[in-house]
């Protein structure tokens, strides 16, 4: 089975791709057991925690990422220079995540045969 991992770069309102890229992680964790979740630039904001989407009528879907321990999905990694760009932490993170440089980033996304970009 090849390995697949899928990567967030955009911010989680104003586009369905955030909620589509977590539908599809679900989805895909059924069929492999050999998944990575990235969360790069502005991709970042899609865990950060205490979102009120409400105010421009959009739907709070944050929170489900809190599935992806449930779907036994471990290999959650961060971008640590977009972290702090942004002015965030991991402490500001609705799950936990591995916080990695670029370079590590680079290295680790080189270890997956399919790459799905949300």
């Amino acid at each position: 089975m090849n390995k697949v991992a899928f990567i967030f770069h955009t911010p989680p309102h104003g586009s369905a791709a955030g909620r589509e890229g977590l539908d599809a992680v679900l989805a895909t964790s059924a069929l492999s057991e050999e998944l990575a979740v990235f969360f790069i630039g502005d991709g970042v904001y899609q865990l950060k925690s205490a979102q009120a989407p409400a105010a421009i009528h959009g739907r709070d879907y944050a929170p489900t990422f809190g599935l992806l321990e449930l779907y036994d999905i471990e290999h959650i990694y961060v971008c640590a220079d977009a972290l702090m760009k942004r002015n965030l932490a991991l402490a500001d993170l609705c799950i936990e995540a591995q916080a990695c440089t670029q370079e590590e980033l680079t290295r680790l996304l080189g270890e997956y045969d399919v790459r799905l970009t949300f």
